[in-house]
């Protein structure tokens, strides 16, 4: 079986552009919804939000609609060719790395403001909110300038096509330090602070689950009070089902990219589906990339006001419902 007859490209060539197109008018949706409606969430948090949406748009414009689906749609994509060979993955890994660090950064600012009051008021603030974001947009397109120097478009004769490959002139210890210092940065240290930060709340939940008694001097107990409100515990629910989320759907790619860089199969073949790994890194890379497209409906299951909105846009949008006749009006009708 010829790699293009295999059945995971034909698998991806659809899924590729079905995930976009559920995926861009969701989260174009759930941007305008914290926009314009309050969703009974802090706004730090509805940045957050907000600027998640933007970042995961970017992620399935740049990423799912002009890499990967060009590449199953077009013998010779437009980014095989300069300038946007050595720009392709300055664009790719910076929204992918700023969608990745925002899931992060919404992790830590939930968790200091539910645990803490302190820290709350000085770094849950809107100001604050912004400069983070602004800060982790930033750095992680910076954090991608070396990747300019790394790739090169190639003729191959054989072929009769270009094609962008790592550049035969750089030094494997240039390659593997771009491969290595990547992997860490969307994989390694955000997995590291998410379980930890996660880790924690539980933490706080399984204690908050306990209740004190409040009693009044010289008179016996009179209510028990649960140590989390049922703000914080809205809280909760969106933070836990955003950041574990993106960690379970990214938790494949995670471990098959580390298996990639390993001797056994580094500069192997990556379109070979007869070996197992390279099928698990493309799954891998599905579900990665799908958590760019499931955010509006994570909230829309755990937010009911958020849910609510989602229903009256849709009212809005599709067509009112005809007038059924009444039953006077059908008996005239049959006389």
């Amino acid at each position: 079986m010829s790699t293009q007859d295999h059945w995971m490209v034909t698998l991806q060539s659809i899924y590729y552009p079905v995930l976009a197109a559920v995926g861009i008018p969701s989260n174009i949706l759930t941007f305008l919804i914290f926009w314009k409606r309050n969703c009974m969430l802090s706004r730090s948090s509805t940045f957050y939000l907000m600027a998640i949406s933007v970042s995961d748009t970017l992620v399935l414009v740049l990423i799912v609609v002009l890499e990967l689906t060009l590449k199953y749609y077009t013998e010779e994509p437009f980014w095989s060719h300069e300038p946007w060979c050595s720009l392709r993955d300055i664009f790719t890994y910076g929204a992918y790395n700023t969608s990745t660090w925002l899931v992060v950064g919404l992790t830590a600012e939930r968790f200091v403001a539910i645990n803490t009051v302190a820290l709350k008021a000085k770094l849950c603030t809107r100001r604050c909110t912004l400069r983070v974001i602004t800060a982790v947009v930033l750095l992680s397109f910076l954090c991608t300038i070396p990747f300019y120097w790394s790739n090169s478009s190639v003729f191959i004769a054989q072929e009769g096509r270009w094609v962008c490959v790592y550049k035969r002139a750089a030094s494997d210890l240039y390659v593997q330090a771009l491969v290595w210092s990547q992997t860490v940065l969307v994989y390694i240290l955000p997995y590291l602070i998410i379980f930890s930060l996660n880790g924690l709340t539980m933490r706080l939940i399984a204690r908050s689950n306990r209740v004190h008694v409040v009693a009044e001097p010289g008179a016996g107990p009179q209510k028990a009070v649960p140590l989390l409100r049922a703000r914080k515990r809205k809280s909760v629910v969106l933070l836990v089902t955003v950041s574990m989320s993106f960690a379970l759907l990214t938790v494949t790619r995670f471990v098959t990219q580390i298996a990639l860089r390993t001797p056994r199969h580094y500069g192997e073949d990556r379109n070979d589906y007869s070996d197992v790994v390279n099928v698990a890194a493309d799954v891998g890379t599905m579900l990665s990339l799908s958590n760019a497209a499931v955010n509006m409906y994570l909230y829309a299951c755990t937010q009911p006001r958020f849910r609510r909105e989602v229903a009256a846009c849709v009212r809005l949008v599709l067509p009112p419902p005809k007038p059924r006749p009444s039953a006077a009006a059908t008996v005239t009708c049959h006389v």
